[in-house]
């Protein structure tokens, strides 16, 4: 898996997303584009993916693609025009794009060629969408309070609890299983 952080200026979302598509084609890979606002950090994402996978393992998904699923559980949704809010918007934003592959045969993605097959995808997607190197990933670099109107997390329910906004967020990620 990869992940690309920076700032992109994007001027047609539809146009956008097609060529991330067509990117991730070419290489064999999942290319999603989120509005970085919305994350908490990598394992938001690393739990979305794993979460997605099952739930396609499984045939629970809701989505045909792949980078959809991955994006309704990131946005812990079961919904597609809900979940879309997470997706990239025209203008300048901070953006964090996920790049993984996976192995037909047995699910696994860690060999060389996959390493490579990421590399080679995730330099196109630098060069498509412009990205400057910036580190837009993490709390730090969240908006908290639209990650918790978002999430539907409330000032009493973290008074309430000694876990932190990114610990209620993976939460509600994994909590999309048990609402289906």
């Amino acid at each position: 898996m990869h992940i690309l952080e920076g700032r992109a200026t994007i001027e047609d979302v539809d146009a956008a997303i097609a060529e991330l598509a067509a990117i991730g084609d070419e290489h064999g890979c999942t290319v999603q584009a989120f509005d970085a606002r919305y994350l908490i950090g990598r394992e938001h994402l690393e739990r979305a993916i794993e979460l997605a996978d099952r739930a396609i393992e499984r045939g629970e998904n809701v989505a045909r693609d792949r980078g959809v699923e991955i994006l309704l559980y990131a946005a812990g949704r079961r919904q597609i025009d809900d979940a879309l809010a997470m997706g990239v918007k025209a203008g300048e934003q901070d953006v964090a794009v996920l790049i993984d592959s996976l192995d037909a045969e047995d699910g696994e993605a860690e060999d060389a060629s996959t390493e490579a097959r990421e590399a080679d995808a995730a330099a196109a997607v630098r060069e498509a969408l412009d990205l400057d190197e910036r580190s837009t990933l993490g709390v730090e670099h969240a908006d908290a309070a639209l990650v918790r109107d978002f999430f539907d997390v409330s000032e009493a329910e973290l008074a309430a609890t000694d876990a932190e906004l990114a610990d209620v967020v993976l939460e509600r990620v994994a909590l999309l299983d048990v609402e289906k």
